[in-house]
């Protein structure tokens, strides 16, 4: 029996595992391999891998210190903003820190407590109630088990599956299919890019140097002609002077677009959601760490005076992610409507020679 089945192994739910390992009897379950330094199964984490400066403040407030076999090179400081749908570009100053996902994810993990018990190559499958708690289902070793808890946290990502078995997809935020490949690229790029296309998309694509890798991504609408609209855009950009020749492997993932903050779920009774899966996730770039950061550590700081009642106080505690995003929406269009952003691009403010 356990207080809190945590399914997820994200950032939200690492976080949430290492602030509350000490205090209740938690299991941790995540389909990749993130302890064995050469696992044999590592599903690749569809991101760019560029820590924002709200997620770099976050890792301040929490009180770590990124290692530095986590960055990446290069470490650059400019974002090139291509409009193709009104022919505009800028040079805009940005500050993010690029990294390797996978290993940042592996760091997070070896930050937790030896008493929390992880389960990686894992698949979650189901749960139901029983009394006084929940009873999970899991795969493990093509092996169903079982486990009961008092507690179950959601920290599974867009697409969740805890969250869809409690919210029956009401208040869903808008679903995104991000496709992103990486290409190999023997020359420097002095800078992060960011796309805006109109007939691609009404989000954003992106191409982030790594190494010696060429990131190109996008956040397209499902059931809308996705990998021609990508195939697409990968034309436009080679027309620019970009080169997409060696293909190295291609990801892909659905991301959220909270458009409401009605869309953000927390839970109900003793289910609560935490990160991208309760909808947490910028709506105007796809940012979700410092959010996943933020709401696993409300959740740890509501659970700090017991179970009971702890949603109650964890919902009060998100009312600050909701206006958050409340503003974040508010701001997009200048991003995403094609008059504005022309109109901002233009101007000329803020960008760099």
């Amino acid at each position: 029996m356990y207080d809190i089945v945590i399914v997820g192994s994200g950032p939200a739910g690492a976080n949430l595992a290492r602030l509350i390992g000490d205090k209740y009897k938690v299991l941790l379950i995540d389909k990749r391999d993130l302890e064995n330094e050469n696992p044999k199964n590592l599903a690749s984490k569809c991101c760019g891998g560029l820590l924002a400066p709200d997620a770099q403040k976050m890792i301040a407030k929490l009180g770590l210190g990124i290692p530095k076999d986590i960055l990446v090179e290069p470490q650059l400081f400019a974002v090139r903003t291509i409009d193709l749908t009104n022919n505009l570009e800028r040079l805009y100053q940005r500050f993010y820190f690029n990294m390797d996902r996978e290993k940042f994810d592996r760091w997070l993990v070896s930050t937790l407590p030896t008493s929390v018990d992880k389960k990686f190559n894992s698949l979650f499958k189901s749960f139901a109630e029983i009394p006084g708690g929940y009873e999970i289902r899991y795969i493990y070793n093509k092996q169903e088990i079982s486990a009961r808890t008092r507690v179950i946290i959601g920290a599974d990502g867009a697409f969740s599956r805890i969250r869809n078995f409690i919210s029956k997809d009401i208040n869903t935020p808008e679903k995104y299919i991000s496709i992103q490949e990486w290409f190999e690229c023997p020359y420097k790029i002095p800078y992060f890019t960011a796309i805006f296309d109109e007939e691609i998309s009404d989000f954003y694509s992106w191409i982030i140097p790594k190494e010696n890798y060429l990131l190109l991504g996008s956040a397209l609408r499902p059931k809308e002609n996705t990998r021609e609209k990508y195939d697409i855009l990968k034309a436009k950009l080679a027309h620019l002077g970009f080169n997409f020749d060696n293909n190295i492997k291609t990801e892909g993932a659905y991301i959220y677009r909270p458009k409401k903050v009605s869309q953000v779920y927390v839970g109900r009774d003793g289910i609560a959601l935490v990160g991208e899966a309760a909808g947490a996730i910028s709506p105007s770039s796809a940012e979700g760490i410092s959010y996943a950061l933020k709401s696993s550590l409300y959740l740890a700081q509501s659970l700090e005076e017991g179970i009971d009642g702890f949603l109650d106080r964890y919902k009060q505690k998100v009312k600050d992610i909701k206006l958050n995003l409340l503003i974040k929406n508010l701001k997009s269009p200048v991003m995403y409507n094609p008059f504005l952003r022309q109109l901002a691009m233009k101007s000329g403010l803020q960008s760099i020679k």
